[in-house]
């Protein structure tokens, strides 16, 4: 018992933020005020001005511009840009009001950085109760020079994440919380809402849930068309790009490479050439109505509606996504195909299985096992598939003068020209968040309910 006593009194104490508090000396709890206190208490000397030179910069920068920048953000703004005539040099001049945009903008940046700014504090509080508790232990404290040198041994995952994260967070976490900050406001052109706008809370997403409305109509209408091109661009291309594989993989099928070659070259070209030139050629004039025309089996003057057709141009776009796709789609399974256990088939041949039941109980199943991941990714990129739709049919046609959308039109593209043509920002932050909801919603409880997740020995 005494052993076990003494096991546990030795067991090292985790360097939190609630043991520095309660269990550290004065000066660790001081840390709490200023930052590096505790570090230059215990030698740390140079460790410890780093973190007080961070708190400087913090508070002067709050004191300067934080403070203003986050006192501005409930309201956005209310001052206009006013024209002033100036008598003395017989002009109009403007004062500068408020923007809106930065105001959201640097508001945003000031509270990432006050959190970024906590987490930093949290590391110099466990700094600080470290090297409290190894000073007290009579063991060596780590110099400077000591810490940098841990970057190259234990801290090096440190030195790696740190720029990594610092990236992501300017340009990957600010935009995403600017862009979600952006749908509760009125930020639009309508109502001239482009300078200085206001928080409306849900009314964006209310009016683009009200189906009566002409934006609610068409979200819905958009959304469909949205999943409908999504499930037929991901399974289309998964059946055809199956059947390719196997059809080349059989034993019976000579010059394997050159097969492969053949279809996988297309893949060489940039995709927005290729969407590019069959538009071109499916246009009324375009070279595939001619060539019909030619033939006879179109009549002088008539041409087939491939992208001015509502059904037409739906059908058009699935149709050429197979022909973009079923080569990537080709590569992957194949190498399946070449990795599937050879004792299953052996095995079903003994028993007596014929070419649909191997088919069937074997091939699909081990396909869909491995590949169940990859379908899951593949829908949410054609979700987003913005190229095939934008550089092939622009969304077109558009049947409804009043909609801001085509019939091709999917939610990206939507967004695209409510943000770009349109300008109306606080509707495509809506559809972007929505957009974000539906595929990571989808997407887990797809995988988590798979036998890839729930059984990932199953072969």
């Amino acid at each position: 018992m005494g052993i076990f006593k003494k096991q546990i009194n030795d067991f090292p104490t985790p360097y939190t933020v609630k043991a520095a508090v309660t269990k550290g000396g004065i000066e660790t709890k001081l840390s709490m005020l200023v930052m590096g206190l505790g570090n230059i208490a215990h030698k740390q000397l140079l460790k410890g001005i780093l973190f007080l030179t961070l708190q400087i910069i913090y508070i002067v920068f709050m004191i300067t511009n934080g403070f203003h920048c986050l006192a501005m953000l409930p309201s956005l703004g209310s001052v206009e840009q006013k024209e002033v005539w100036n008598e003395a040099l017989q002009i109009y001049e403007y004062t500068q009001g408020d923007n809106s945009v930065l105001i959201l903008l640097y508001g945003v940046a000031t509270i990432l950085l006050t959190a970024l700014m906590v987490w930093i504090w949290c590391g110099t509080l466990r700094s600080a109760y470290k090297a409290e508790c190894i000073h007290k232990s009579g063991k060596h404290v780590n110099t400077f020079l000591d810490d940098l040198k841990s970057f190259g041994h234990e801290n090096v995952h440190r030195l790696l994440m740190t720029p990594s994260m610092v990236f992501i967070v300017g340009f990957t976490i600010l935009p995403l919380v600017f862009m979600i900050c952006m749908a509760f406001t009125n930020y639009s052109k309508i109502d001239n809402h482009l300078v200085l706008f206001d928080w409306v809370g849900l009314e964006n997403f209310k009016a683009l849930f009200d189906s009566s409305s002409i934006l609610g109509s068409t979200f819905w209408s958009v959304l469909g068309w949205t999943l409908i091109w999504a499930f037929f661009a991901t399974f289309t291309n998964y059946i055809f790009g199956m059947i390719l594989s196997m059809v080349i993989n059989r034993k019976g099928t000579r010059a394997k490479g050159f097969w492969r070659f053949c279809f996988v070259l297309s893949c060489a070209v940039p995709s927005f050439v290729s969407l590019l030139i069959m538009r071109t050629m499916l246009q009324p004039n375009g070279a595939i109505n001619v060539l019909l025309q030619n033939l006879g089996w179109l009549e002088a003057g008539t041409a087939l509606p491939f992208l001015t057709d509502p059904t037409w141009a739906r059908v058009t776009v699935i149709v050429i996504n197979i022909w973009v796709g079923v080569p990537y789609t080709l590569l992957q399974l194949t190498g399946v195909l070449q990795n599937t256990p050879g004792e299953l088939y052996e095995a079903a041949r003994v028993d007596g299985a014929n070419t649909f039941q191997i088919f069937f109980k074997i091939t699909l199943p081990y396909m869909l096992f491995i590949t169940t991941p990859y379908l899951i990714a593949t829908f949410a990129g054609n979700v987003n598939n913005f190229n095939i739709i934008y550089l092939l049919s622009g969304g077109d046609p558009v049947v409804d003068l009043a909609s801001t959308a085509g019939k091709t039109d999917l939610l990206v593209t939507w967004l695209y020209k409510l943000t770009i043509d349109k300008q109306y920002y606080n509707i495509g932050a809506v559809i972007g968040i929505l957009t974000f909801i539906i595929l990571a919603v989808g997407a887990l409880l797809t995988y988590r309910n798979s036998k890839s997740y729930k059984d990932e020995e199953g072969f």
